[in-house]
């Protein structure tokens, strides 16, 4: 599932998770929520965490293996 890729991306990068709810510009509590899978992540913070890691949704949510982003 997605939030297991949004936990090993973060790890990769060796930050925590108030970092990325900075980078978000929501509360860690609420990033904990998407990185447990209690929470569905809206498709704008998808979007800004696709960025940030230089990967494709696709590879966040799981559609895809392929970590490099296609342009």
């Amino acid at each position: 599932m997605y939030f297991k890729r949004l936990r090993d991306l973060r790890e990769d990068k060796d930050l925590k998770q108030e970092n990325i709810a900075n980078i978000l510009k929501i509360t860690r509590q609420q990033y904990g929520l998407y990185e447990t899978g209690k929470r569905t992540i809206p498709i704008d913070l998808l979007i800004t965490l696709s960025n940030f890691y230089e990967t494709s949704i696709d590879y966040i949510v799981g559609n895809t293996n392929n970590k490099k982003r296609i342009i």
